[in-house]
């Protein structure tokens, strides 16, 4: 019988490696793709007539206007503004306002200003630095994938093979379909669509894995626990499907009772502390 808070304590706080913090080659792609009109729009830096020879520029060079969001931080081509002649969505991938009208967007947001001042020198490197920015928001989603990668590692240390033995982001009814097996008390009678992040074949069983790593706390660490002990509760007797569940992280902390639950509820539970000690070849090969 294993000890709940014993079990808690092996969490790691973090399990990143250097391309965690953030992901430069993205960075340098996302700012390549636009370069071109980027340097284009570089010549209005410090103009005394920064609002004509925008014009200008733009009637010479039209696709300058789809850098133009990013300089806000937004990777979104379509922007909301609202004032008091109501509301506005401006198009960034092809005008649909005069250009004119354009500038008053310019001008209103600042961006004329951080030009004309010289608030800043270059627009590549300008969007170099909000692009590594607006990566960091991506961590999250890069620890859910470092934790997958972990995960993986064990799977094949194990003698399993990808596509073969073992499957990567496989949807309930690809399982069924695959293997002929009834998924309806997860799936709600077809109602609901649930991915799992590995699906693990054996000869008598088939093991739907979820993964995941929280090195901080937050409301969603709650709401997982809830829907896994819910999927552990809806196959606990299902004769040829078993739900695993690997996670781990220090966020747990703030969340450790709603994890107990599922804990109480779920055999299949483990931390990289299990992984290590070879829980995929004892439970589940």
């Amino acid at each position: 019988m294993r000890d709940f808070q014993t079990w808690l304590a092996g969490f790691r706080s973090a399990i990143a490696g250097y391309k965690y913090y953030t992901d430069f080659e993205k960075i340098y792609r996302n700012v390549d793709n636009i370069k071109v009109e980027l340097n284009i729009m570089n010549s209005l830096i410090g103009s005394d007539k920064i609002e004509e020879e925008f014009i200008a520029l733009y009637n010479r060079y039209p696709e300058i206007l789809k850098c133009i969001p990013i300089l806000l931080a937004k990777r979104e081509s379509d922007i909301l503004t609202v004032d008091r002649d109501g509301d506005h969505v401006w198009n960034f991938r092809k005008a649909n306002y005069h250009i004119e009208e354009y500038t008053v967007f310019m001008r209103e947001t600042g961006l004329f200003d951080l030009m004309q001042q010289k608030h800043i020198t270059n627009l590549v490197d300008y969007v170099t630095g909000v692009e590594t920015g607006l990566d960091s928001n991506a961590r999250k989603n890069r620890g859910g994938h470092v934790m997958e990668d972990l995960v993986e590692g064990y799977l094949i240390k194990a003698g399993l093979e990808r596509d073969k033995t073992y499957f990567k982001e496989m949807y309930i009814h690809e399982i069924e379909q695959k293997w002929g097996v009834d998924l309806s008390c997860i799936s709600n009678e077809g109602g609901t669509e649930k991915r799992f992040d590995f699906v693990l074949k054996r000869p008598n069983m088939i093991y739907g894995i979820e993964t995941n790593f929280y090195a901080s706390g937050g409301s969603k660490l709650n709401e997982t626990a809830r829907s896994y002990k819910t999927i552990a509760l809806e196959t606990k007797d299902h004769p040829a499907f078993t739900f695993v569940w690997i996670t781990d992280g220090q966020g747990w902390g703030s969340a450790r009772n709603n994890l107990k639950e599922t804990f109480d509820v779920l055999e299949n539970l483990y931390n990289i502390v299990d992984l290590d000690e070879g829980v995929i070849v004892q439970k589940l090969i």
